[in-house]
């Protein structure tokens, strides 16, 4: 018995250290029920609006949900065991490959319209939307350079390549035209660079500068300023850009604080526009009213806080500022769709992170939960910040025939070391000095 004891003990002790922290099981927490929130609401809000449309099946967009989101499980799955090493060595081939796609996206024949928007590329059941990959690339990149070159956070200048980098991607964004992932991407930056070291003032210059741009791209299109314009009055414009505003209000009202019941929503059937995607919110606030709304947000909150966490406690740099970067990502976006709905923001297009319908965003919302995940777990990716010189041996001043620096420190502790035999010599002759002294007193 006492030894079975002993095996017992031994083993106990190793069971609990594999066990995964409390920022690895509420990450998962809250994403798969994230995911199961959003294929329930997808088919609610998605199924009245087919029927009454050409395809009739009412059932066609929780197929296409559930089918990305097991594919989705699988990236995630993967990359908790080895991804941050995989998509380290990756990160330039992703960057380029994002940017090409951009390009792509935008050639006549290539991309795919919808809605006045030129965002996807692909036909049928496989379509990508590069912007979602692009973020995704943007945030990997900037974790990785920032990580091996640190010492760029003490200036703009030294920050040009990847403010470079986060222009074009922008840049070609907003040409789609999609001013929201353009917002996601900047914030999902600016958090990277507070997690790096930038100091204030450079911040709020960068913010400035984004600030202003952000104004000229709404005043150059006349749809934005409609937006903008029906964001803050609404009823001056109730049947062309306040109408999606004033029909989220009304469905969020309706709902009262239980809401009037899973699929008894009017509004997703003749009322709100693309209810299954950025409108997704308000088909929640009103089947299961101010209850269910609070549920959403806790749950997210319960993801930012377990992100948050996971970068606070993360091995290295590199997994500090990626899980800060991927967390701010799904937060920003979060933010940014709820504020919309709410009637707190402009409307931008974004999609509810999990939880709105969207084939590309479902994969690469996952893939940064598996990221996310590897580092919770204690994984690292190997990266390290680039030594001052490339060279392998260092140049040594010397100035004035001195020697200097670590040739100094050798001779001087030679020297150290000569004084003491020295030293010992000294008193090595003066101790037989007494003695022969003694014996001629003797």
């Amino acid at each position: 018995m006492k030894a079975l004891a002993l095996k017992l003990s031994a083993i106990g002790p190793r069971r609990r250290s594999q066990e995964q922290p409390v920022e690895y099981s509420l990450l998962l927490t809250a994403t798969l029920c994230l995911l199961a929130f959003g294929v329930v609401m997808v088919f609610s809000a998605s199924s009245t609006t087919q029927l009454l449309g050409s395809s009739g099946d009412s059932a066609y967009y929780l197929k296409r949900t559930v089918a990305f989101a097991l594919l989705g499980l699988l990236v995630m799955h993967l990359l908790a065991r080895n991804g941050l090493r995989l998509l380290s060595g990756l990160t330039p081939l992703i960057l380029v490959g994002s940017v090409c796609l951009l390009v792509a996206v935008l050639l006549p024949g290539i991309g795919m319209q919808a809605n006045g928007a030129q965002r996807w590329i692909g036909a049928g059941l496989v379509q990508v939307q590069p912007s979602e990959v692009a973020k995704f690339a943007v945030v990997l990149y900037g974790a990785y350079l920032l990580t091996t070159r640190p010492r760029m956070v003490r200036s703009i200048e030294e920050l040009g390549p990847f403010l470079a980098v986060v222009g074009l991607v922008c840049l070609l964004v907003v040409i789609e035209p999609d001013l929201g992932t353009t917002m996601v991407i900047c914030l999902s930056a600016a958090a990277l660079l507070v997690c790096a070291g930038v100091q204030m003032r450079h911040l709020a210059l960068l913010g400035g500068v984004l600030a202003a741009v952000v104004i000229l791209a709404i005043l150059i299109e006349p749809y934005r300023v409609a937006r903008f314009t029906g964001f803050l009055d609404p009823a001056t414009d109730p049947g062309g850009a306040g109408f999606q505003a004033i029909q989220a209000k009304l469905a969020l009202g309706s709902g009262g604080v239980f809401g009037v019941g899973l699929g008894e929503s009017l509004q997703k059937a003749f009322y709100l526009p693309e209810a299954h995607t950025d409108m997704i919110a308000a088909v929640i606030g009103e089947e299961l009213g101010l209850a269910g709304m609070a549920m959403l947000i806790g749950l997210y909150g319960m993801f930012g806080y377990a992100g948050l966490r996971t970068a606070q406690r993360a091995r290295d740099r590199y997994g500090k500022l990626l899980a800060t970067g991927l967390t701010s990502m799904v937060m920003v976006q979060a933010t940014i769709n709820l504020f919309a709905v709410l009637g707190l923001a402009p409307l931008t297009g974004v999609p509810l992170p999990f939880v709105s319908y969207g084939n590309s965003s479902m994969l690469v919302l996952l893939a940064a939960v598996g990221l996310l995940l590897n580092i919770a777990a204690g994984g690292t990716a190997g990266v390290q910040a680039r030594p001052a010189t490339s060279g392998g041996a260092r140049l040594r001043v010397v100035s004035g025939g001195r020697p200097t620096g670590a040739t100094t420190r050798r001779r001087s502790s030679s020297n150290r070391g000569k004084g003491r035999d020295r030293g010992g010599g000294n008193r090595r002759t003066r101790r037989s000095g007494a003695r022969r002294r003694r014996r001629a007193a003797g």
